[in-house]
Protein backbone atom coordinates (compact mmCIF):
# COMPACT_ATOMS: atom_id res chain seq x y z
CA UNK A 1 0.00 0.00 0.00
CA UNK A 2 1.19 3.52 -0.74
CA UNK A 3 1.52 6.51 1.52
CA UNK A 4 -0.99 6.90 4.35
CA UNK A 5 -1.20 10.16 6.25
CA UNK A 6 -0.94 10.14 10.05
CA UNK A 7 -3.93 11.86 11.63
CA UNK A 8 -3.46 14.71 14.11
CA UNK A 9 -2.79 13.72 17.69
CA UNK A 10 -4.18 15.60 20.69
CA UNK A 11 -1.51 16.72 23.12
CA UNK A 12 -2.40 16.54 26.80
CA UNK A 13 -4.73 19.53 27.21
CA UNK A 14 -3.30 20.44 30.62
CA UNK A 15 0.29 19.20 30.83
CA UNK A 16 1.12 20.38 27.31
CA UNK A 17 -0.72 23.71 27.33
CA UNK A 18 1.82 26.38 28.37
CA UNK A 19 -0.74 29.18 28.06
CA UNK A 20 -3.16 27.64 30.55
CA UNK A 21 -0.43 26.65 32.97
CA UNK A 22 1.18 30.10 32.87
CA UNK A 23 -2.16 31.84 33.46
CA UNK A 24 -2.85 29.66 36.50
CA UNK A 25 0.65 30.26 37.90
CA UNK A 26 0.18 34.02 37.51
CA UNK A 27 -3.35 34.19 38.91
CA UNK A 28 -3.42 31.59 41.68
CA UNK A 29 -1.50 31.24 44.93
CA UNK A 30 0.78 28.17 44.72
CA UNK A 31 -1.21 26.41 47.42
CA UNK A 32 -4.44 26.74 45.44
CA UNK A 33 -2.80 25.49 42.25
CA UNK A 34 -1.48 22.40 44.00
CA UNK A 35 -5.01 21.63 45.28
CA UNK A 36 -6.64 21.73 41.84
CA UNK A 37 -3.89 20.20 39.71
CA UNK A 38 -4.95 16.57 40.24
CA UNK A 39 -8.40 17.41 38.81
CA UNK A 40 -6.85 19.30 35.88
CA UNK A 41 -4.54 16.38 35.12
CA UNK A 42 -7.45 13.91 35.26
CA UNK A 43 -9.68 16.06 33.04
CA UNK A 44 -6.85 16.33 30.54
CA UNK A 45 -6.56 12.53 30.57
CA UNK A 46 -10.30 12.25 30.00
CA UNK A 47 -10.14 14.70 27.09
CA UNK A 48 -7.44 12.66 25.33
CA UNK A 49 -9.39 9.45 25.87
CA UNK A 50 -12.58 11.03 24.54
CA UNK A 51 -10.81 12.33 21.41
CA UNK A 52 -9.36 8.87 20.70
CA UNK A 53 -12.81 7.33 21.21
CA UNK A 54 -14.47 9.86 18.91
CA UNK A 55 -11.93 9.16 16.16
CA UNK A 56 -12.62 5.44 16.08
CA UNK A 57 -16.39 5.37 16.44
CA UNK A 58 -19.45 6.71 14.70
CA UNK A 59 -20.87 9.82 16.33
CA UNK A 60 -24.27 9.21 17.84
CA UNK A 61 -27.26 11.36 18.60
CA UNK A 62 -29.69 11.06 21.51
CA UNK A 63 -32.84 9.08 20.74
CA UNK A 64 -36.31 9.97 22.03
CA UNK A 65 -38.77 7.16 22.72
CA UNK A 66 -42.17 8.68 23.42
CA UNK A 67 -44.22 5.49 24.02
CA UNK A 68 -43.43 2.10 25.50
CA UNK A 69 -44.54 -1.19 23.98
CA UNK A 70 -47.87 -1.07 25.88
CA UNK A 71 -48.85 2.43 24.87
CA UNK A 72 -47.72 4.28 28.00
CA UNK A 73 -46.21 7.74 27.45
CA UNK A 74 -42.60 7.56 28.68
CA UNK A 75 -40.63 10.29 26.82
CA UNK A 76 -37.38 8.44 27.49
CA UNK A 77 -34.16 9.85 25.99
CA UNK A 78 -31.22 7.57 25.28
CA UNK A 79 -28.01 9.55 25.77
CA UNK A 80 -24.51 9.16 24.35
CA UNK A 81 -21.73 7.54 26.36
CA UNK A 82 -20.11 10.87 27.19
CA UNK A 83 -23.43 12.15 28.54
CA UNK A 84 -23.90 9.03 30.62
CA UNK A 85 -20.43 9.65 32.07
CA UNK A 86 -21.21 13.33 32.65
CA UNK A 87 -22.54 13.19 36.23
CA UNK A 88 -19.60 11.08 37.36
CA UNK A 89 -16.92 13.27 35.74
CA UNK A 90 -18.64 16.46 36.92
CA UNK A 91 -18.96 15.45 40.55
CA UNK A 92 -15.67 13.57 40.88
CA UNK A 93 -13.66 16.55 39.65
CA UNK A 94 -15.89 19.34 41.02
CA UNK A 95 -16.39 20.83 37.56
CA UNK A 96 -19.42 22.75 38.81
CA UNK A 97 -19.25 22.67 42.62
CA UNK A 98 -15.76 24.22 42.76
CA UNK A 99 -17.17 27.50 41.47
CA UNK A 100 -19.28 27.89 44.61
CA UNK A 101 -16.50 27.48 47.14
CA UNK A 102 -16.02 30.37 49.55
CA UNK A 103 -12.90 32.06 48.16
CA UNK A 104 -12.14 34.59 45.44
CA UNK A 105 -10.38 32.11 43.13
CA UNK A 106 -13.32 29.67 43.06
CA UNK A 107 -14.69 30.72 39.69
CA UNK A 108 -11.29 30.74 37.99
CA UNK A 109 -10.50 27.28 39.31
CA UNK A 110 -13.88 25.92 38.21
CA UNK A 111 -13.64 27.42 34.74
CA UNK A 112 -10.16 25.95 34.27
CA UNK A 113 -11.86 22.59 34.78
CA UNK A 114 -14.65 23.51 32.34
CA UNK A 115 -12.07 24.56 29.74
CA UNK A 116 -10.45 21.13 29.86
CA UNK A 117 -13.69 19.15 30.01
CA UNK A 118 -15.92 20.96 27.55
CA UNK A 119 -15.11 19.45 24.14
CA UNK A 120 -14.74 15.96 25.62
CA UNK A 121 -18.13 16.32 27.32
CA UNK A 122 -19.99 16.56 24.00
CA UNK A 123 -21.71 19.72 25.29
CA UNK A 124 -22.78 18.19 28.58
CA UNK A 125 -21.37 21.53 29.74
CA UNK A 126 -24.51 23.20 28.32
CA UNK A 127 -26.82 21.91 31.06
CA UNK A 128 -23.97 22.33 33.54
CA UNK A 129 -23.94 26.04 32.68
CA UNK A 130 -27.68 26.25 33.27
CA UNK A 131 -27.33 24.30 36.50
CA UNK A 132 -24.66 26.74 37.66
CA UNK A 133 -26.94 29.62 36.69
CA UNK A 134 -29.86 28.07 38.55
CA UNK A 135 -27.78 27.60 41.69
CA UNK A 136 -26.72 31.24 41.50
CA UNK A 137 -30.29 32.45 40.95
CA UNK A 138 -31.55 30.34 43.85
CA UNK A 139 -28.94 31.80 46.19
CA UNK A 140 -29.80 35.33 45.03
CA UNK A 141 -33.54 34.71 45.56
CA UNK A 142 -33.28 34.17 49.30
CA UNK A 143 -36.02 31.52 49.02
CA UNK A 144 -34.92 29.35 51.94
CA UNK A 145 -37.22 26.42 51.20
CA UNK A 146 -36.10 26.06 47.59
CA UNK A 147 -32.45 26.68 48.45
CA UNK A 148 -32.53 23.89 51.03
CA UNK A 149 -34.42 21.63 48.66
CA UNK A 150 -32.34 22.03 45.49
CA UNK A 151 -28.92 23.52 46.18
CA UNK A 152 -27.38 20.42 47.82
CA UNK A 153 -28.28 18.47 44.67
CA UNK A 154 -27.06 21.09 42.19
CA UNK A 155 -23.69 21.42 43.95
CA UNK A 156 -23.35 17.76 44.91
CA UNK A 157 -20.01 15.97 44.58
CA UNK A 158 -21.77 12.61 44.48
CA UNK A 159 -23.16 11.46 41.12
CA UNK A 160 -26.00 9.57 42.83
CA UNK A 161 -27.45 12.79 44.29
CA UNK A 162 -26.47 15.26 41.55
CA UNK A 163 -29.18 17.20 39.70
CA UNK A 164 -29.08 19.02 36.39
CA UNK A 165 -31.25 22.10 35.94
CA UNK A 166 -32.89 23.36 32.80
CA UNK A 167 -33.56 26.97 31.88
CA UNK A 168 -36.95 27.29 30.21
CA UNK A 169 -37.20 30.76 28.70
CA UNK A 170 -37.44 30.57 24.91
CA UNK A 171 -40.86 30.30 23.27
CA UNK A 172 -42.08 30.52 19.68
CA UNK A 173 -42.91 34.27 19.89
CA UNK A 174 -39.27 35.11 20.54
CA UNK A 175 -35.89 34.09 21.86
CA UNK A 176 -34.14 37.02 23.51
CA UNK A 177 -37.39 39.01 23.61
CA UNK A 178 -39.05 37.09 26.44
CA UNK A 179 -41.69 39.76 27.00
CA UNK A 180 -44.07 37.84 24.75
CA UNK A 181 -43.92 34.69 26.90
CA UNK A 182 -47.21 32.79 26.55
CA UNK A 183 -46.78 30.16 29.28
CA UNK A 184 -49.40 30.67 31.97
CA UNK A 185 -49.05 29.94 35.70
CA UNK A 186 -52.36 29.00 37.29
CA UNK A 187 -53.20 27.99 40.86
CA UNK A 188 -55.31 24.87 41.40
CA UNK A 189 -57.93 24.41 44.12
CA UNK A 190 -55.24 23.59 46.69
CA UNK A 191 -53.24 26.73 45.89
CA UNK A 192 -50.50 24.82 44.01
CA UNK A 193 -49.11 26.73 41.04
CA UNK A 194 -49.10 24.83 37.76
CA UNK A 195 -47.57 25.77 34.40
CA UNK A 196 -49.33 25.53 31.05
CA UNK A 197 -47.58 26.34 27.79
CA UNK A 198 -44.92 25.52 25.26
CA UNK A 199 -41.16 25.98 25.55
CA UNK A 200 -39.42 25.97 22.18
CA UNK A 201 -35.76 25.33 23.15
CA UNK A 202 -35.08 23.19 26.22
CA UNK A 203 -31.48 22.03 26.25
CA UNK A 204 -31.54 20.34 29.65
CA UNK A 205 -34.79 18.44 29.44
CA UNK A 206 -32.99 15.38 30.84
CA UNK A 207 -32.39 17.28 34.09
CA UNK A 208 -34.19 16.83 37.38
CA UNK A 209 -35.38 20.46 37.70
CA UNK A 210 -35.69 23.72 35.80
CA UNK A 211 -36.30 27.41 36.21
CA UNK A 212 -38.86 28.82 33.79
CA UNK A 213 -40.63 32.08 33.02
CA UNK A 214 -44.43 32.15 33.08
CA UNK A 215 -47.16 34.77 33.34
CA UNK A 216 -49.36 34.38 36.42
CA UNK A 217 -52.98 34.11 35.36
CA UNK A 218 -54.56 37.55 35.29
CA UNK A 219 -51.23 39.41 35.25
CA UNK A 220 -50.60 42.17 32.74
CA UNK A 221 -48.63 42.06 29.51
CA UNK A 222 -44.94 42.66 28.97
CA UNK A 223 -41.81 41.37 30.68
CA UNK A 224 -42.47 43.05 34.03
CA UNK A 225 -45.52 40.86 34.65
CA UNK A 226 -43.59 37.60 34.25
CA UNK A 227 -42.59 35.47 37.23
CA UNK A 228 -39.75 32.97 37.58
CA UNK A 229 -40.81 29.49 38.70
CA UNK A 230 -39.00 26.42 40.02
CA UNK A 231 -40.14 23.01 38.77
CA UNK A 232 -39.06 19.41 39.24
CA UNK A 233 -39.27 17.10 36.27
CA UNK A 234 -39.09 13.58 37.65
CA UNK A 235 -41.46 11.37 39.65
CA UNK A 236 -39.05 8.72 40.86
CA UNK A 237 -37.53 7.09 37.78
CA UNK A 238 -40.25 8.37 35.45
CA UNK A 239 -40.72 11.78 33.92
CA UNK A 240 -43.70 13.66 35.31
CA UNK A 241 -46.71 13.24 32.99
CA UNK A 242 -47.36 17.00 32.96
CA UNK A 243 -44.02 17.44 31.12
CA UNK A 244 -44.47 16.32 27.50
CA UNK A 245 -41.53 16.10 25.09
CA UNK A 246 -42.81 16.87 21.61
CA UNK A 247 -39.59 16.17 19.75
CA UNK A 248 -35.80 16.62 19.77
CA UNK A 249 -34.40 19.39 17.57
CA UNK A 250 -32.43 18.41 14.47
CA UNK A 251 -29.58 20.92 14.72
CA UNK A 252 -26.59 22.03 12.67
CA UNK A 253 -24.23 21.05 15.48
CA UNK A 254 -24.18 20.06 19.15
CA UNK A 255 -25.70 16.77 17.97
CA UNK A 256 -25.12 14.90 21.22
CA UNK A 257 -27.00 17.55 23.21
CA UNK A 258 -30.73 16.64 23.42
CA UNK A 259 -32.45 19.96 22.74
CA UNK A 260 -36.20 19.51 23.00
CA UNK A 261 -39.52 21.16 22.26
CA UNK A 262 -41.77 20.61 25.25
CA UNK A 263 -45.33 21.18 26.44
CA UNK A 264 -46.22 21.91 30.05
CA UNK A 265 -49.69 20.64 30.92
CA UNK A 266 -50.15 21.58 34.56
CA UNK A 267 -46.60 20.89 35.76
CA UNK A 268 -46.38 21.75 39.50
CA UNK A 269 -44.32 24.89 40.10
CA UNK A 270 -43.15 27.18 42.90
CA UNK A 271 -42.37 30.91 42.53
CA UNK A 272 -38.74 31.72 43.15
CA UNK A 273 -39.69 35.11 44.56
CA UNK A 274 -42.33 37.73 43.89
CA UNK A 275 -44.96 37.04 41.22
CA UNK A 276 -43.50 39.65 38.88
CA UNK A 277 -40.15 40.89 37.60
CA UNK A 278 -39.09 37.36 36.70
CA UNK A 279 -36.73 38.66 34.03
CA UNK A 280 -34.88 40.60 36.73
CA UNK A 281 -34.58 37.38 38.74
CA UNK A 282 -33.06 35.69 35.69
CA UNK A 283 -30.28 38.31 35.56
CA UNK A 284 -27.92 36.54 38.02
CA UNK A 285 -27.99 33.52 35.68
CA UNK A 286 -26.84 35.51 32.66
CA UNK A 287 -23.42 36.50 34.01
CA UNK A 288 -22.87 32.82 34.74
CA UNK A 289 -24.13 31.23 31.53
CA UNK A 290 -22.48 33.86 29.32
CA UNK A 291 -19.16 33.25 31.04
CA UNK A 292 -19.59 29.51 30.46
CA UNK A 293 -20.28 30.33 26.81
CA UNK A 294 -17.04 32.30 26.49
CA UNK A 295 -15.00 29.60 28.22
CA UNK A 296 -16.48 26.86 26.02
CA UNK A 297 -15.96 28.90 22.84
CA UNK A 298 -12.34 29.43 23.85
CA UNK A 299 -11.98 25.70 24.58
CA UNK A 300 -13.26 24.85 21.10
CA UNK A 301 -10.74 27.25 19.59
CA UNK A 302 -7.98 25.64 21.61
CA UNK A 303 -8.94 22.17 20.40
CA UNK A 304 -9.05 23.23 16.74
CA UNK A 305 -5.75 25.07 16.98
CA UNK A 306 -3.95 22.28 18.85
CA UNK A 307 -4.96 19.75 16.21
CA UNK A 308 -4.05 22.05 13.31
CA UNK A 309 -0.61 22.72 14.79
CA UNK A 310 0.06 19.05 15.39
CA UNK A 311 -1.05 18.15 11.86
CA UNK A 312 1.30 20.78 10.45
CA UNK A 313 4.22 18.81 11.92
CA UNK A 314 2.99 15.55 10.31
CA UNK A 315 1.85 16.60 6.85
CA UNK A 316 4.32 17.27 4.02
CA UNK A 317 3.58 19.20 0.84
CA UNK A 318 5.99 20.32 -1.88
CA UNK A 319 8.91 18.70 -0.07
CA UNK A 320 8.44 20.36 3.32
CA UNK A 321 6.30 19.93 6.39
CA UNK A 322 3.40 22.37 6.56
CA UNK A 323 4.90 23.93 9.68
CA UNK A 324 7.98 24.82 7.60
CA UNK A 325 5.95 26.47 4.84
CA UNK A 326 6.16 30.25 5.46
CA UNK A 327 2.56 31.06 4.56
CA UNK A 328 1.11 28.17 6.56
CA UNK A 329 3.28 29.09 9.57
CA UNK A 330 2.08 32.69 9.24
CA UNK A 331 -1.55 31.53 9.23
CA UNK A 332 -1.08 29.39 12.32
CA UNK A 333 0.73 32.19 14.15
CA UNK A 334 -2.10 34.63 13.37
CA UNK A 335 -4.62 32.11 14.69
CA UNK A 336 -2.55 31.59 17.83
CA UNK A 337 -2.28 35.30 18.57
CA UNK A 338 -6.03 35.84 18.14
CA UNK A 339 -6.75 32.85 20.33
CA UNK A 340 -4.43 34.07 23.09
CA UNK A 341 -6.29 37.39 23.13
CA UNK A 342 -9.60 35.55 23.52
CA UNK A 343 -8.12 33.33 26.22
CA UNK A 344 -6.83 36.33 28.18
CA UNK A 345 -10.19 38.13 28.13
CA UNK A 346 -12.21 35.01 28.93
CA UNK A 347 -10.23 34.02 31.99
CA UNK A 348 -10.05 37.58 33.27
CA UNK A 349 -13.87 37.58 33.27
CA UNK A 350 -13.86 34.23 35.09
CA UNK A 351 -11.48 35.51 37.76
CA UNK A 352 -13.35 38.82 38.04
CA UNK A 353 -16.63 36.99 38.58
CA UNK A 354 -15.16 35.15 41.56
CA UNK A 355 -13.78 38.34 43.10
CA UNK A 356 -17.08 40.19 42.72
CA UNK A 357 -19.09 37.28 44.14
CA UNK A 358 -16.85 36.98 47.18
CA UNK A 359 -16.56 40.68 47.95
CA UNK A 360 -12.85 41.07 47.23
CA UNK A 361 -13.22 43.10 44.03
CA UNK A 362 -11.91 46.66 43.78
CA UNK A 363 -14.48 49.49 43.65
CA UNK A 364 -14.64 49.67 39.82
CA UNK A 365 -14.70 45.93 39.19
CA UNK A 366 -18.45 45.26 39.57
CA UNK A 367 -19.11 47.70 36.70
CA UNK A 368 -16.19 46.15 34.83
CA UNK A 369 -17.70 42.66 35.15
CA UNK A 370 -21.07 43.96 33.92
CA UNK A 371 -19.37 45.24 30.76
CA UNK A 372 -16.78 42.56 30.08
CA UNK A 373 -19.20 39.63 30.38
CA UNK A 374 -21.24 40.47 27.25
CA UNK A 375 -18.09 41.65 25.45
CA UNK A 376 -16.30 38.35 26.10
CA UNK A 377 -19.33 36.29 25.12
CA UNK A 378 -20.02 38.06 21.84
CA UNK A 379 -16.41 38.33 20.70
CA UNK A 380 -15.33 34.79 21.52
CA UNK A 381 -18.51 33.46 19.90
CA UNK A 382 -17.66 35.12 16.60
CA UNK A 383 -14.00 34.21 16.89
CA UNK A 384 -14.75 30.52 17.45
CA UNK A 385 -16.54 30.25 14.11
CA UNK A 386 -13.74 32.07 12.28
CA UNK A 387 -10.90 30.15 13.89
CA UNK A 388 -12.53 26.72 13.57
CA UNK A 389 -13.24 27.42 9.91
CA UNK A 390 -9.61 28.40 9.35
CA UNK A 391 -8.46 25.29 11.20
CA UNK A 392 -10.48 23.03 8.90
CA UNK A 393 -8.68 24.60 5.93
CA UNK A 394 -5.39 23.62 7.54
CA UNK A 395 -6.34 19.96 6.97
CA UNK A 396 -7.29 20.41 3.33
CA UNK A 397 -9.86 17.86 2.16
CA UNK A 398 -9.55 15.85 5.38
CA UNK A 399 -11.06 18.78 7.25
CA UNK A 400 -14.27 18.27 5.25
CA UNK A 401 -14.60 14.55 6.00
CA UNK A 402 -17.00 13.62 8.78
CA UNK A 403 -15.24 10.61 10.25
CA UNK A 404 -12.07 12.60 10.94
CA UNK A 405 -14.06 14.28 13.73
CA UNK A 406 -12.98 17.70 12.41
CA UNK A 407 -16.15 19.12 10.77
CA UNK A 408 -17.97 18.80 14.09
CA UNK A 409 -15.68 21.49 15.52
CA UNK A 410 -17.03 24.05 13.05
CA UNK A 411 -20.66 22.98 13.30
CA UNK A 412 -20.52 23.12 17.07
CA UNK A 413 -18.77 26.50 17.07
CA UNK A 414 -21.71 28.21 15.38
CA UNK A 415 -23.84 27.87 18.50
CA UNK A 416 -21.65 30.13 20.64
CA UNK A 417 -22.76 33.28 18.83
CA UNK A 418 -26.43 32.28 19.05
CA UNK A 419 -27.43 30.95 22.46
CA UNK A 420 -27.28 33.13 25.57
CA UNK A 421 -27.84 36.13 23.28
CA UNK A 422 -26.79 36.69 19.68
CA UNK A 423 -23.96 39.04 18.76
CA UNK A 424 -26.34 41.93 18.12
CA UNK A 425 -28.33 41.31 21.33
CA UNK A 426 -25.10 41.27 23.35
CA UNK A 427 -23.81 44.37 21.53
CA UNK A 428 -26.92 46.28 22.58
CA UNK A 429 -26.53 44.91 26.11
CA UNK A 430 -22.98 46.27 26.09
CA UNK A 431 -24.38 49.72 25.31
CA UNK A 432 -26.54 49.47 28.41
CA UNK A 433 -23.48 48.48 30.41
CA UNK A 434 -21.67 51.54 29.03
CA UNK A 435 -24.42 53.94 30.10
CA UNK A 436 -23.31 56.91 32.18
CA UNK A 437 -19.68 56.81 33.27
CA UNK A 438 -19.26 53.03 33.25
CA UNK A 439 -16.63 53.15 30.52
CA UNK A 440 -14.48 54.73 33.21
CA UNK A 441 -14.30 51.33 34.91
CA UNK A 442 -12.78 49.86 31.77
CA UNK A 443 -10.32 52.73 31.46
CA UNK A 444 -9.28 52.30 35.10
CA UNK A 445 -8.71 48.57 34.57
CA UNK A 446 -6.75 49.03 31.35
CA UNK A 447 -4.53 51.70 32.94
CA UNK A 448 -3.77 49.25 35.73
CA UNK A 449 -2.96 46.40 33.35
CA UNK A 450 -0.70 48.66 31.28
CA UNK A 451 0.97 50.40 34.22
CA UNK A 452 4.20 48.43 33.93
CA UNK A 453 3.90 47.40 30.29
CA UNK A 454 7.23 46.98 28.55
CA UNK A 455 5.72 47.45 25.05
CA UNK A 456 5.18 51.17 24.46
CA UNK A 457 3.93 50.64 20.91
CA UNK A 458 1.17 48.28 22.06
CA UNK A 459 0.24 50.68 24.85
CA UNK A 460 -0.15 53.52 22.37
CA UNK A 461 -2.28 51.41 20.01
CA UNK A 462 -4.59 50.37 22.85
CA UNK A 463 -5.10 53.96 23.98
CA UNK A 464 -5.80 55.13 20.42
CA UNK A 465 -8.43 52.46 19.79
CA UNK A 466 -10.03 53.00 23.20
CA UNK A 467 -10.19 56.76 22.58
CA UNK A 468 -11.77 56.17 19.15
CA UNK A 469 -14.43 53.88 20.65
CA UNK A 470 -15.19 56.42 23.38
CA UNK A 471 -15.46 59.22 20.82
CA UNK A 472 -17.83 57.10 18.71
CA UNK A 473 -20.00 56.47 21.78
CA UNK A 474 -20.17 60.16 22.58
CA UNK A 475 -20.78 61.30 19.00
CA UNK A 476 -23.63 58.88 18.42
CA UNK A 477 -25.19 59.12 21.88
CA UNK A 478 -27.48 61.98 20.79
CA UNK A 479 -29.00 59.83 18.05
CA UNK A 480 -30.14 56.46 19.36
CA UNK A 481 -30.50 54.76 15.98
CA UNK A 482 -26.94 55.71 15.01
CA UNK A 483 -25.63 54.46 18.34
CA UNK A 484 -27.39 51.10 18.01
CA UNK A 485 -26.18 50.71 14.41
CA UNK A 486 -22.60 51.20 15.64
CA UNK A 487 -22.96 48.93 18.69
CA UNK A 488 -21.29 45.86 17.21
CA UNK A 489 -18.20 47.75 16.05
CA UNK A 490 -17.90 49.52 19.41
CA UNK A 491 -18.29 46.28 21.35
CA UNK A 492 -15.70 44.34 19.36
CA UNK A 493 -13.27 47.25 19.50
CA UNK A 494 -13.58 47.40 23.28
CA UNK A 495 -13.17 43.62 23.51
CA UNK A 496 -10.00 43.74 21.44
CA UNK A 497 -8.59 46.68 23.44
CA UNK A 498 -9.23 44.80 26.66
CA UNK A 499 -7.67 41.60 25.32
CA UNK A 500 -4.59 43.50 24.15
CA UNK A 501 -4.17 45.17 27.55
CA UNK A 502 -4.44 41.77 29.25
CA UNK A 503 -1.86 40.30 26.86
CA UNK A 504 0.42 43.23 27.76
CA UNK A 505 -0.04 42.49 31.46
CA UNK A 506 0.81 38.83 30.89
CA UNK A 507 3.84 39.80 28.81
CA UNK A 508 5.11 42.03 31.62
CA UNK A 509 4.67 39.19 34.11
CA UNK A 510 6.36 36.66 31.79
CA UNK A 511 9.33 38.77 30.68
CA UNK A 512 11.54 38.18 33.75
CA UNK A 513 11.16 34.45 33.14
CA UNK A 514 12.49 34.77 29.59
CA UNK A 515 9.22 33.90 27.86
CA UNK A 516 9.63 35.93 24.66
CA UNK A 517 6.63 34.28 23.00
CA UNK A 518 4.18 36.32 25.12
CA UNK A 519 5.51 39.51 23.57
CA UNK A 520 5.19 37.94 20.12
CA UNK A 521 1.52 37.16 20.78
CA UNK A 522 0.88 40.74 21.92
CA UNK A 523 2.65 42.31 18.93
CA UNK A 524 0.89 40.11 16.41
CA UNK A 525 -2.51 40.63 18.00
CA UNK A 526 -2.08 44.42 17.97
CA UNK A 527 -0.67 44.36 14.42
CA UNK A 528 -4.01 43.01 13.18
CA UNK A 529 -5.67 46.17 14.45
CA UNK A 530 -7.78 46.81 17.50
CA UNK A 531 -10.49 49.03 16.07
CA UNK A 532 -13.51 47.54 14.35
CA UNK A 533 -15.43 50.81 14.17
CA UNK A 534 -17.40 51.36 10.98
CA UNK A 535 -17.90 54.60 9.07
CA UNK A 536 -20.85 53.15 7.13
CA UNK A 537 -23.65 55.63 6.48
CA UNK A 538 -27.19 54.89 7.71
CA UNK A 539 -28.55 56.21 4.42
CA UNK A 540 -26.65 53.49 2.58
CA UNK A 541 -28.13 50.91 4.95
CA UNK A 542 -31.63 52.02 4.03
CA UNK A 543 -30.84 52.00 0.32
CA UNK A 544 -29.31 48.52 0.44
CA UNK A 545 -32.22 47.04 2.36
CA UNK A 546 -35.01 48.90 0.58
CA UNK A 547 -37.03 47.68 -2.41
CA UNK A 548 -34.94 46.56 -5.39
Amino acid sequence: MGFLQDPPQLAHPYREDPLLRAMLRRALPPARLSVIEPDLEALGDYARMAWARACCSTRRKPVLTQWDAWGHRVDRIELTQAWQEGPHVTTKHAVLAAGHEAHEHARLEAFARVYLYHVASEFYTCPLAMTDGAATALKASGNTALIERALPHLLSRDASTFWLSGQWMTETPGGSDVGNTETIARQDASGQWRLYGRKWFSSAVVGEMALGLARPEGAGTGPGALALFYVETMDGERRKPELIIDRLKDKLGTHELPTAEIHLDGLPAWPLGELSNGVRQVAPMLNITRTWNAVCATASMARALHLARDYATRREAFGKRLIDQPLHAQTLADMQAGFEGAFALTFEVAHLLGRVEHGTARPHEAALLRLLTPLAKLWTGKMAVKLCSEALECFGGAGYIEDTGLPQLLRDAQVYSIWEGTTNVLSLDSLRALAGENIGALRTAIEGWLADSIDAQARQAIHQALDAATASLQAKAIQRDALEAAARGIAITLARCTAAALLARHDTWSAPHGHARTGAALRRFVAHGLSRLSAADATDTALLLGPH
